[in-house]
């Protein structure tokens, strides 16, 4: 893999955070920000899959982006196809739109495909975010959770996305921004979205929002998904359930904004979703740890699921998109 310069933060678009060249697979590596604004270039499936799975590129529809790239380099360079799909679909296991992209591709295995899936992402980004606002009262103090900003859709952002229509429509005055340990996700990634964008945000420690939604600071909490389960159970970045507990005791609504391509109606509930365990060693170098990257929040503690489709209330198993896969 070979590494570049890229454009800076306020220069930030869907080709700049993953694009499809000749001969590679390019993505800016978020593993390297805000420090560092580098381009990372992945020559073969296996490499695409190797930074996903490293998570130079993250976030739910931003793998699968990544992936659809992947395969239809693969196919560019002639190597075995179902090596490729094993490699990528295999990367990372919690967010189902990584499978779901890949399975979009096999029957065209194009360059043109796997943009045209991309622009479709950023488009469904900017759809949600647009229902999400009826969501957002005046002077609305948001908590956000890990990263769910073009970073991680690809372009634009679902949660992030929701954020930013509801400042530019002059109904959010503020947003807390966890700093999800242990990788920082919020602190490294979401707060630096929330600065290009001129939002006004500050970086909390995640064991300090339950005692800011005590003192009345925190109006809704808003957060992606990185799977939904048919009954509404979504998967989210560890930590995320935590939240919705503590805003359900303070009666704060608890909004999730995802694209359709992040529900797995296969998946009865939370229950099936595979869970990720990373290294230990994220956590510490000394002692023994357990590391779980996501956990899932239960859909009777959610207020609603926001997809491109409009904005979805419980019971979700009735009210959400059906998607076929495939």
């Amino acid at each position: 893999m070979g590494r570049g310069n890229v454009n800076k933060q306020s220069d930030l678009t869907p080709d700049s955070i993953v694009r499809l060249e000749a001969g590679a697979v390019v993505l800016l590596d978020q593993r390297r920000l805000p420090d560092e604004e580098v381009e990372l270039r992945c020559e073969s499936a296996v490499e695409v899959a190797e930074a996903i799975r490293t998570l130079a590129v993250r976030g739910a529809p931003s793998i699968g982006v990544a992936a659809a790239y992947g395969y239809a380099l693969a196919a560019e360079r002639g190597e075995d196809l179902d090596a490729a799909y094993r490699a990528l679909a295999e990367s990372r296991p919690t967010a189902v739109n990584l499978v779901w992209a890949l399975e979009q591709m096999r029957s065209d295995p194009s360059a043109e495909r796997a943009r045209a899936l991309h622009e479709e992402e950023v488009e469904h980004c900017r759809r949600m975010a647009a229902h999400a606002v009826a969501l957002f009262g005046p002077e609305t103090r948001a908590l956000t959770h890990c990263n769910a900003g073009g970073l991680a859709t690809g372009g634009y952002g679902s949660a992030v996305g929701a954020l930013r229509d509801a400042w530019e429509e002059g109904l959010l005055a503020h947003v807390w921004v966890d700093e999800t340990r242990p990788l920082l996700q919020g602190s490294r990634l979401t707060a630096w979205e929330l600065e290009a964008l001129g939002i006004p945000h500050a970086v909390i420690a995640d064991s300090a929002a339950a005692h800011l939604m005590s003192r009345g600071e925190v109006d809704c909490v808003v957060t992606g998904a990185d799977r939904i389960a048919a009954n509404g159970d979504v998967a989210n970045k560890i930590g995320t359930y935590g939240l919705a507990v503590a805003a359900a005791h303070h009666r704060i609504p608890f909004y999730v904004v995802a694209p359709t391509s992040t529900i797995d109606p296969a998946t009865a509930t939370g229950a099936g979703i595979p869970i990720e365990e990373r290294d230990g060693a994220e956590i510490t170098s000394r002692f023994a740890a357990r590391n779980p990257a996501f956990d899932v929040t239960p859909a009777e503690l959610i207020g609603a699921i926001v997809t491109e489709e409009g904005v979805h209330r419980a019971p979700y198993s009735e009210s959400l998109p059906r998607v076929v896969r495939g």
